[in-house]
């Protein structure tokens, strides 16, 4: 089951769709994968964890597909906890040696997703040194938001959460989200 979730996000999708928001990938993911997205949210896939593929896996699992399949509620980002803790796992057992730089990338997104200034200081290091430099860019850039306002101010609608004069200025600027 590992390999079927590798195979899709690394092979049958065009990485153009990663970053993007289209409905019908959205849609793609759910018909595929919410039942095992179900799963992995209530800890069910541990036995992935022994390899790591199979924890790669269930992080894009947990990080990405979430972010696809509940676009704009809440419950994009409810199993960030759970998937920053599985790649901190992941990262202190070695994982990111046996990955290719992109499944690197993956591996590390929940540190990126954290709304934690401290998380992106360890964050900034390992996109530097494990993952492409357009990872490490992007790295930056979202750094650079939490260092600025500790949150993402982009989730702050989704989140009941009211945005502060200087928010609403940086929501404001082209490319201020994503």
């Amino acid at each position: 089951m590992p390999q079927e979730v590798l195979t899709f996000w690394f092979e049958e999708t065009e990485p153009r769709l990663w970053w993007s928001a289209s409905p019908d990938f959205d849609s793609l993911i759910r018909s595929r994968f919410l039942p095992l997205m179900q799963r992995a949210a209530q800890g069910e896939l541990y036995a992935w964890r022994h390899e790591p593929k199979g924890r790669l896996a269930e992080v894009i699992v947990l990080d990405q597909f979430s972010r696809n399949v509940y676009r704009h509620t809440p419950a994009a980002f409810a199993q960030d906890p759970m998937a920053l803790v599985l790649a901190q796992e992941a990262v202190a057992a070695g994982v990111l040696l046996e990955l290719a730089p992109m499944e690197r990338a993956f591996l590390l997104m929940p540190f990126m997703h954290s709304e934690s200034r401290a998380i992106h200081v360890w964050a900034e290091r390992l996109f530097r040194e494990h993952a492409p430099s357009s990872s490490h860019e992007f790295e930056l850039r979202h750094k650079a938001i939490i260092d600025r306002f500790g949150r993402y101010p982009h989730r702050n609608r989704i989140l009941g959460r009211a945005s502060s004069p200087g928010e609403l200025a940086f929501l404001a600027q082209p490319g201020s989200g994503f």
